[in-house]
């Protein structure tokens, strides 16, 4: 038996030590699918975590994904985060043990683990964490709620003071492919677009000068929101669901009132959590006079300058509504002619091609006649006074976080009064800049079509650099009559860099 001195002192000591009945009882639970923010509020003492109960799954085989995204630069206290599966575990922590483990946050402010969980046992513990940090938490049974997601947005094109923007792609393309005996193909004026069913992707752009620096923050959804910068640059004049191409539908923001000859950094963030980017561009200079033209049913693809004067007073660019009859008449009649022709070869029962098929051929007919139709203008790079500069082949004269590439883009002047490539085309009474098609463009019809249709490009030993930027997307760059050596379909970056027109 101990002395009663003894005694007294052991007393003491235990009323000394931390009461951990508390943290062994989750404070609450996180709700599926549904991120939780904590804030410098939310966090205690490194002693007494916070303790999250985890969700099951609707399915007890199903996994459960608990993703972590810091909403700021992690401070000297910033937080750890401990997870468990097993009941056995009251408070998973820095002592480790069987079944916990800990979520390590990343480069990028972001950790995710997934796992499956037995009837209520999981549990997040989050230790430490100082007055400016801020954190979000999530659990979902369809992969991370929060994650940076690999594609970033593209660039349609700009002008000095809009650009055309577009989500990733979303959503399957209804792009079937016609059978036998109903063997039809798309009409040349194509049906605006409707959305797919269902729930549709919620995608949010942010825009800001490159001196912004979002890239220095965290890259996570709720850090790149509270930045100070973090909003959209100039006007969005109009956002809508938009067909562009064969891989799916995009958001597309079409944005007026920015600054010329200035960086700009864009993401996108897909319903709340997820981003995308950053993709990288720089608007033209003040003296750049090309129009933007883009939703045109006929031709999704087209989203760029073209040597037109400034559209009439309720169009912000060129659209099908806007868009002289002079130019697309013409092209529809093409179009028209074409398909009717290759229809008559065996487009059913019988292939001509175990590859491509009719309809394929009308796809990549549509893309090089659009590529064609629609002069692109471009600039020559402009050379900034930064550190970051590089002499790299840009439409859009970037000069700030780009790659550097020792091969000028498929840019030739035009001067003004001459008429356009397309005669539909009025002349324009601006010098510009005009970058040519991509030379895959055409073989891409080349290759798609039946040999009766008598489509043919020109080759790269044989002037093809004169109506077609050869050796960007599947040639070999310095090599003269070399096709075939490239990587098919990079004809632009996510720097803002475009050797070619590919429509």
């Amino acid at each position: 038996m101990l002395p009663d001195s003894l005694w007294l002192l052991v007393s003491a000591l235990a009323l000394s030590l931390p009461d951990r009945t508390a943290a062994q009882t989750p404070s609450r639970a996180l709700l599926l699918n549904t991120p939780l923010a904590l804030a410098a509020a939310n966090f205690s003492s490194t002693s007494t975590p916070l303790l999250f109960a985890l969700p099951d799954p609707p399915s007890s085989s199903s996994p459960l994904t608990v993703s972590i995204a810091l909403c700021s630069a992690a401070s000297s206290a910033a937080p750890r985060f401990f997870i468990t599966n097993d009941s056995q575990v009251a408070v998973p922590g820095p002592g480790g043990g069987t079944d916990v483990w800990e979520l390590v946050v990343d480069s990028g402010g972001l950790a995710n683990v997934t796992m499956t969980m037995d009837g209520g046992a999981g549990k997040l513990a989050v230790w430490g964490g100082g007055a400016s940090d801020s954190v979000e938490i999530g659990a979902s049974d369809s992969g991370p709620l929060h994650e940076h997601l690999p594609e970033p947005p593209l660039l349609g094109d700009s002008t000095s003071n809009q650009a055309l923007l577009y989500s990733p792609p979303f959503g399957a393309s209804p792009l079937a492919q016609p059978t036998y005996p109903n063997y039809t193909l798309p009409p040349a004026e194509l049906a605006f677009p409707t959305p797919p069913d269902g729930p549709l992707p919620n995608y949010t752009l942010i825009l800001a000068p490159l001196t912004a620096a979002l890239t220095s923050q965290p890259q996570t959804a709720c850090a790149l929101r509270s930045h100070a910068d973090a909003k959209t640059a100039g006007d969005v004049l109009r956002q809508q669901n938009w067909l562009r191409d064969e891989q799916g539908w995009r958001t597309e923001w079409l944005l007026d009132g920015l600054t010329p000859l200035t960086n700009y950094t864009a993401y996108t963030i897909q319903d709340g959590t997820k981003v995308n980017g950053p993709t990288y561009f720089t608007t033209k200079s003040a003296s750049f006079s090309c129009q933007l033209v883009h939703s045109l049913p006929f031709c999704p693809t087209t989203s760029y300058a073209v040597p037109l004067p400034p559209p009439p007073a309720q169009s912000a660019a060129y659209d099908s509504k806007s868009l002289p009859p002079a130019i697309s008449t013409p092209l529809l009649a093409y179009l028209t002619n074409f398909t009717t022709s290759l229809l008559t070869s065996a487009c059913g029962r019988d292939h001509y091609s175990p590859l491509k098929s009719c309809a394929d051929c009308q796809r990549a007919y549509r893309h090089w006649l659009c590529a064609v139709s629609f002069p692109r203008c471009g600039e020559f790079p402009h050379v900034a006074a930064t550190a970051t500069t590089s002499a790299s082949a840009s439409t859009a004269g970037a000069t700030g976080a780009q790659q550097p590439f020792a091969v000028p883009a498929a840019l030739v002047p035009q001067p003004s009064g001459v008429p356009a490539r397309n005669p539909a085309f009025p002349a324009f009474s601006q010098p510009y800049t005009a970058l040519l098609p991509c030379l895959e463009t055409c073989y891409d019809v080349d290759r798609a079509c039946p040999a009766f249709m008598g489509f043919k490009c020109p080759r790269p030993e044989f002037n093809a650099n004169v109506s077609y930027g050869v050796g960007f997307v599947d040639g070999v760059l310095g090599k003269e009559g070399v096709v075939g050596g490239g990587s098919t379909g990079a004809a632009q970056d996510r720097w803002g860099n475009v050797w070619c027109n590919p429509s």
